[in-house]
């Protein structure tokens, strides 16, 4: 992993800033964070923005409609828009960040066209349809059933957790197609219309008070076997493609964003006085550290990727473990600097404390996290 700039990528980071400064003050002003049709409205507009730049999907092969962009290249970008406190992908991280590179790296050239420049626009937004209310972490327990009619499937069942379902054109869906198969062969990754008969979204609320997740409830629901990724049963494959760029590059412009705030927590902390404290110092200290190693780690994630044609390595676990972990504790910290007002939900840092929680479940459980770590990396026999 090289680590050091070149002339064109310093041309790159010039360019990008002199864009940045002229565009993002013509954004308007944000949504209510509850609002999350407006908030989709307004992400979307962002990403048409990077469109017409040249900047959507700047890592995704040229052939997927990305700019091919060089791994270093990326990572200016992630720290430049940060930086410059450019919004992030918002509402669509599921389309670009997650459905978007699947179906990039194993979908048809059909199924490319017809998913991938419509999320690279901004017109198009996913939710993910994996986890289930009885299944829990394991996710190869989903009883979700598709049954084959023709050309279509006909799925019935339930899906809980579903990110922005309620504001969401397509979702990537995960099927039992063969349900006399062993649990993790007779599943299928499907592309399901949001706006199909038979689908019902319920928003869900979160301890922060908002509601970007939703139950959703399948009643024979039709779907075009053509919307199938990959082969019939092999979705536990292609989930685990989705799963690396989840757990291996959809967070890294949220360690940039981690940094961004340690520095203001800092500042706050000066000019409240808080810095005095021997305690508080030490521990912003070793988040610093903490998160300086977890930028090292996502550089060398991203660079892997870039290795063996754009799907991130098991690595990803390794970073979304302690990245779920340091999250939390970068909040608690948070939560010392503020004192009192560390109760006040509409204060930004203790609304990102509340979140912090769900990180450690969110995208696959720690304990998950970690037995990959321990069976893939580590060799270690498997758990009984």
């Amino acid at each position: 992993m090289d680590l050091t700039y070149t002339e064109e990528e310093e041309a790159f980071r010039a360019r990008l800033r002199e864009w940045l400064a002229v565009s993002l003050p013509e954004l308007p002003p944000k949504p209510d964070p509850l609002d999350w049709p407006g908030r989709r409205a307004y992400d979307t507009a962002w990403q048409r923005m990077l469109y017409d730049a040249g900047y959507a999907g700047l890592h995704w092969p040229v052939d997927a409609g990305g700019q091919g962009a060089t791994p270093t290249q990326h990572l200016i970008y992630l720290e430049e828009t940060e930086r410059a406190g450019a919004p992030y992908v918002g509402a669509n991280f599921v389309g670009l960040l997650h459905a978007g590179p699947t179906i990039a790296a194993e979908g048809t050239a059909e199924q490319r066209a017809r998913w991938l420049p419509p999320v690279l626009r901004g017109d198009e937004v996913w939710c993910q349809g994996f986890s289930e209310p009885d299944a829990g972490s394991d996710l190869a327990s989903l009883r979700t059933k598709a049954v084959r009619d023709g050309d279509s499937y006909v799925i019935s069942g339930a899906k809980i957790w579903t990110s922005h379902a309620e504001v969401a054109d397509w979702c990537e869906l995960l099927v039992r197609t063969d349900p006399g198969a062993p649990k993790h062969r007779g599943i299928s990754w499907l592309a399901m219309p949001m706006d199909a008969p038979g689908v019902t979204v319920r928003p869900l609320r979160t301890l922060a008070g908002s509601a970007e997740f939703a139950e959703m409830f399948l009643d024979e629901v039709r779907v075009p076997v053509a919307n199938r990724v990959g082969e019939e049963n092999d979705g536990w494959r292609v989930t685990m493609v989705t799963l690396s760029f989840e757990r291996g590059t959809a967070f890294v412009g949220e360690v940039v964003a981690c940094r961004r705030t340690l520095g203001e927590l800092a500042r706050t902390a000066r000019r409240n006085g808080r810095w005095d404290d021997p305690v508080l110092r030490r521990r912003l200290g070793r988040l610093n550290a903490e998160f300086r190693a977890l930028w090292r780690l996502t550089q060398w994630n991203v660079s892997e990727s870039q290795s063996t044609g754009g799907v991130p390595g098991i690595g990803g676990s390794v970073f979304k473990l302690r990245y779920s972990h340091a999250r939390q504790e970068l909040y608690e910290a948070a939560a010392e600097v503020l004192g009192p007002d560390a109760v006040d939900l509409d204060h930004e840092w203790t609304a990102d404390r509340l979140s912090s929680l769900s990180y450690t479940i969110a995208a696959g459980t720690s304990q998950i996290q970690q037995n990959i770590v321990a069976e893939r990396i580590l060799g270690l026999p498997k758990g009984r």
